[in-house]
């Protein structure tokens, strides 16, 4: 299994773009994982970037690529004494299949001057429950669960047992399978969870994402994560959803909204 870093490495190319090599690992079944596919489109950004950090992110995600070879194509949009825009698109076989624009600036660990976003009280961990990659009954293997630890309040697990919340929320502790600690490349995985909330609503299928802002806003402090995730809303086939990430100190240090598809 490769470690985060070596899953999103990219290397530059003489024409001046970035190559990537898909991993199969960061996957729901044989989709690759959108949060993962923003951090290899962030890294090729922060590769070419004079500021350090991501700090924004948004993606519209165009067909699903494969694992294997990609490309990613950077342009610099406007470049600033304290952040910088970029854009970013990911190619495969002759056909962006992810297109990103990125702020890049920089992050500490600083404590917020002011915040209204306290991190959510959850049992420890070692009384959640951690998601296995293959569950009993699935249609698809979830592979992403073999390299995020996803430990799932119990309150949130009803689907599993055939009794759905409505409440439209999930909370969950979040490690890297390889020991590493978060950073905010692997934020912007955190900031994607499985299961999506039209399952724990006792809706099933597939539920890709169409539309994916992200902001990062502090380094996280290591140790796992704390992440919330709820909607609003589903309605005309699609739904919103927006997740909140803690770190150990209690800072909040990134967010996520997005727009996906409901398919049955």
């Amino acid at each position: 299994m490769k470690t985060f870093a070596e899953a999103t490495a990219v290397t530059v190319r003489d024409d001046g773009a970035y190559q990537a090599e898909l991993d199969p690992k960061w996957a729901v079944g044989d989709k690759l994982h959108g949060g993962y596919l923003m951090a290899v489109l962030a890294r090729a950004v922060s590769a070419e970037a004079g500021h350090e950090h991501p700090v924004a992110v948004t993606t519209s995600f165009l067909r699903p690529p494969a694992a294997g070879p990609a490309t990613i194509a950077v342009t610099l949009l406007r470049e600033g004494r304290g952040s910088s825009q970029y854009r970013a698109s990911l190619e495969q076989d002759g056909a962006v299949c992810a297109e990103a624009l990125i702020t890049q600036g920089g992050l500490d660990d600083a404590e917020p001057f002011w915040s209204a976003a306290p991190p959510p009280e959850l049992p420890p961990e070692d009384e959640c429950v951690r998601l296995p990659a293959v569950a009993p009954g699935a249609p698809f293997v979830v592979h992403l669960l073999d390299v995020v630890e996803h430990r799932l309040d119990p309150a949130s697990l009803g689907f599993a047992t055939g009794q759905p919340s409505k409440s439209g929320r999930t909370a969950a502790w979040l490690r890297l399978a390889d020991g590493s600690d978060w950073d905010p490349l692997s934020l912007l995985v955190a900031l994607d969870l499985a299961p999506p909330i039209s399952l724990t609503l006792g809706v099933t299928g597939w539920a890709p994402t169409i539309t994916f802002t992200a902001y990062l806003r502090r380094l996280p402090a290591p140790g796992p994560l704390r992440v919330t995730m709820h909607a609003a809303e589903i309605t005309s086939g699609r739904m919103d959803e927006t997740a909140l990430a803690w770190d150990t100190k209690g800072n909040l240090v990134a967010q996520a909204t997005q727009l996906a598809a409901i398919r049955h």
